[in-house]
């Protein structure tokens, strides 16, 4: 799910011993409450399958095998069931704190990851349009507050006149692990380089462990405490990758979605009394094929899934005007057609949490396409 070595965070002598850059956050504005973290799912995750359409009678015919793990899913409603990966973000669901919007889709209708991805991060209508993240000109709403990126680089999200760190791997090659085990042994009995040295190592393996829920969960945690009480950043991102899942997707996505759900879950614990001011935005750049392949995946769509999470949505919801999986409905012959702009709901969701004008929010956001507010309340 992440990049080798994308999340470590080591601090102190640790650190240094590593030679891995640190990051000072500096205090947030007064009365600044309200936290945002988007984690976004680069190489097109298949809604179809995280948040099932299973009532679609059209379903099972079109998917075949894949159909065989949402059909142990939490059932939502009558119409869509959560994958069963996802085992704690279906608690959250159930505490009215998750809430799903299907059949979304950015303005872009081709099928590039690069081009997709800057449409969605940039608030564009087509690629490379605007030189400048959503999320920067977000923070152009929020004073004084501070934004980080969990990424090697600031993500194009997160990029602009706004002020944003960043985690960045080391150039230094990896230490044999020989030698690793002999620094320990050294400072074992340190009561001040000892606990700072073990910290290191979690993460230095965490790093190293792409698509399991121990990496999920040590991100979500280092998210947490980046993001937690007065000093933490206000807004920050989240870069998942591996979600291309052209073939054996059963098994690829369900540890993808361990991954995220761990990720969520710690996030939501770390946070404490701050997650009733959290907002978490889960989202692709387009979705998967309606219509699965012939090596157990599937190929580049259009319509996908978002999640929203936090202690202070009306969540326990999916919300669709769901167009349906019979051929005809199908945007063009072969993916979920989008019913729901992905930009509206954004702006939507982050005016409803942030307290900001609607239509303020969606012309800062999305200058060119300027979408109109949803009309269901998402945040209390």
């Amino acid at each position: 799910m992440f990049d080798r070595r994308q999340f470590i965070q080591l601090g102190g002598a640790a650190g240094a011993l590593l030679g891995l850059p640190r990051i000072a956050l500096a205090g947030r504005a007064a009365g600044g409450q309200k936290r945002l973290l988007f984690i976004i799912q680069r190489g097109a995750a298949d809604g179809l399958a995280i948040v099932a359409p299973t009532g679609d009678p059209a379903y099972v015919g079109l998917r075949g095998d894949l159909a065989a793990d949402v059909s142990h899913g939490t059932k939502l409603d009558s119409m869509f069931s959560l994958h069963p990966a996802m085992a704690r973000t279906a608690q959250l669901f159930q505490a009215r704190q998750a809430l799903f919007v299907h059949a979304v889709a950015s303005p872009y209708r081709d099928r590039s990851h690069f081009d997709g991805q800057n449409v969605l991060e940039t608030g564009a209508s087509g690629p490379y349009r605007v030189k400048d993240g959503w999320m920067n000109r977000l923070l152009a709403e929020l004073p004084g507050d501070k934004a980080v990126a969990l990424a090697p680089s600031v993500p194009m999200a997160l990029r602009g006149a706004n002020a944003v760190s960043s985690y960045a791997p080391s150039n230094l090659p990896d230490a044999p692990d020989d030698l690793m085990l002999r620094i320990g042994d050294l400072y074992a009995a340190d009561k001040q380089l000892g606990p700072l040295w073990s910290e290191a190592q979690s993460a230095r393996k965490m790093a190293g462990d792409v698509t399991s829920a121990d990496s999920g969960k040590a991100a979500g945690d280092l998210a947490a405490r980046m993001m937690a009480g007065p000093a933490g950043a206000r807004v920050a991102m989240i870069e998942t990758n591996g979600w291309d899942t052209h073939n054996g997707q059963n098994g690829r996505l369900a540890n993808q979605l361990k991954g995220l759900d761990a990720m969520v879950g710690a996030f939501r614990d770390g946070m404490g009394a701050d997650w009733n001011n959290s907002l978490v935005l889960v989202a692709t750049e387009f979705g998967r094929t309606a219509h699965a392949n012939g090596t157990g995946g599937t190929d580049h769509g259009t319509g996908s899934m978002a999640m929203l999470l936090g202690g202070g949505l009306q969540g326990g919801r999916v919300l669709a005007d769901w167009p349906g999986l019979s051929n005809g409905a199908l945007y063009q012959a072969r993916d979920l057609k989008p019913t729901t702009d992905l930009d509206a709901l954004i702006a939507t969701a982050l005016s409803q949490h942030f307290a900001l004008d609607p239509a303020r929010t969606s012309g800062l956001l999305f200058p060119e396409t300027r979408p109109a507010a949803l009309r269901q309340t998402l945040v209390a």
